[in-house]
């Protein structure tokens, strides 16, 4: 199970959800570490992330469809969308063939003022917005059948139905352990942990939605408006 999402989406306290599970083993952005030695972007670690992980894709998704670590039921894999560069295969039979594909998404604004924080000035790109739109429409074309979506908006309004409801779209039994886990690092955790997951690390179960996005810089509002219409596109196939 691929869930593609972009940064500051909650995606980290979703992979928490997911090992929490008894049957699950999960993997943490497999794809960063060829994406940073690819585009030779400054993210926050970045040689130590290149040194500490698989840099080469055809090896990466070589791992990922094949058996799951540990002889677990489920394989949950943390992706970010724009770490799925375009020489990484994308071919209707290729290895997302054999995943089961999910979206994650969040609301433009609040998702910005919260990636401002570490990456002062973000571009379209590094929101993934743009390829999780393009990764949709190309799995949906694929078969006529929409991959899932879910809001981290959603999420946190109500846990317990929205997860429910993703898991009974891929074909899995909802288990309520899903809700809550213990605070701390995971061996799991990618090396950039130290970087980007404070506050995952304090929390013990999905925190209590509230509005944000008002402390947005000034200078990111053009870019907010770009994200909204290609939001605004994914969240009207929201589960």
């Amino acid at each position: 199970m691929a869930l593609w999402s972009g940064p500051r989406n909650i995606s980290t306290a979703m992979m928490r959800s997911f090992e929490s599970r008894s049957d699950s083993f999960v993997t943490d952005e497999p794809l960063y570490s060829h994406y940073l030695k690819v585009t030779g972007i400054l993210h926050p670690g970045r040689d130590g992330v290149i040194a500490h992980h698989e840099s080469d894709w055809r090896k990466v998704v070589a791992w990922l469809t094949g058996p799951v670590p540990g002889a677990k039921a489920l394989w949950y894999q943390k992706h970010m969308a724009h770490h799925l560069l375009p020489e990484i295969d994308r071919s209707p039979n290729g290895w997302l063939s054999h995943l089961e594909n999910c979206f994650l998404i969040r609301e433009p604004r609040a998702m910005l003022a919260s990636f401002a924080k570490v990456m002062p000035n973000p571009t379209i790109e590094d929101t993934g917005l743009p390829q999780q739109v393009e990764l949709f429409e190309q799995l949906r074309a694929r078969n006529g059948i929409e991959p899932p979506v879910i809001d981290a908006r959603d999420v946190l309004l109500d846990p317990r139905r929205t997860l429910s409801a993703l898991c009974d779209r891929v074909g899995i039994e909802f288990q309520e352990s899903m809700l809550a886990w213990s605070p701390g690092r995971r061996a799991t955790d990618g090396i950039w942990a130290q970087h980007w997951y404070a506050e995952v690390e304090r929390s013990t179960g999905f925190a209590p939605y509230r509005p944000k996005g008002d402390d947005l810089p000034d200078r990111l509002e053009p870019l907010a408006d770009q994200c909204s219409l290609l939001y605004e596109g994914l969240a009207g196939h929201r589960l």
